[in-house]
């Protein structure tokens, strides 16, 4: 298993951990911003991460029969977990803002479903996941992610997330920014707003 640290330094080494001043997809503020796509652009840097992450999960959760991640940011966390784990690994993608299973994904009645994503800080994607788990009759047996950067207060999943990574980062409204955050110029990294 990979310590915090040596996880941090793959995080710097592969420029997966940015700073400045980020809107994340959530809406809110940020002064750092977690990009997993730069981490996974290094396949051998990802895979320790991505058996560190399937060693958790194992330990956790006894016995799931599908994955189900998010697109985009999920999808390869939950083939690589997949593969490890040797579990069927689906994701879905937003059709006119809401997510759905297209390319004849299916999730079974009665199956338990583990949703995977790359980064969670409020938990909305996952939890849009939930509800196309719950429209096939299906359970959520948990949830899990590299990095959960989430905090109590804007968290909307209510199970314990298994992540290989927790980050504290400071999040902000928009009218609560602190001075320093106020006047560095913003970035829009996520991808919930792209049409």
């Amino acid at each position: 298993m990979l310590s915090p640290k040596k996880s941090l330094n793959i995080l710097k080494k592969t420029n997966a951990l940015l700073e400045g001043h980020f809107v994340l997809s959530s809406g809110l503020h940020s002064s750092k911003y977690i990009q997993c796509a730069k981490l996974l652009s290094y396949p051998h840097l990802a895979d320790k991460i991505c058996k560190s992450l399937a060693n958790k999960i194992n330990k956790f959760i006894q016995r799931f029969d599908l994955i189900l991640a998010p697109a985009m940011g999920g999808i390869i966390i939950g083939y690589e977990i997949g593969k490890i784990l040797k579990k069927e690994t689906i994701f879905c993608e937003r059709v006119k803002g809401k997510f759905t299973l297209r390319r004849g994904f299916s999730i079974k009645r009665g199956s338990k479903v583990l949703i995977i994503e790359d980064v969670i800080t409020t938990g909305k994607s996952s939890m849009e996941c939930v509800k196309l788990v719950e429209r096939s009759k299906a359970k959520v047996v948990g949830f899990a992610s590299i990095i959960d950067r989430s905090s109590r207060k804007s968290l909307k999943i209510k199970k314990k997330i298994i992540s290989h990574l927790k980050i504290d980062v400071p999040t902000y409204k928009k009218k609560d920014l602190p001075d320093y955050l106020r006047f560095m110029p913003i970035t829009t990294p996520g991808s919930r707003f792209i049409k």
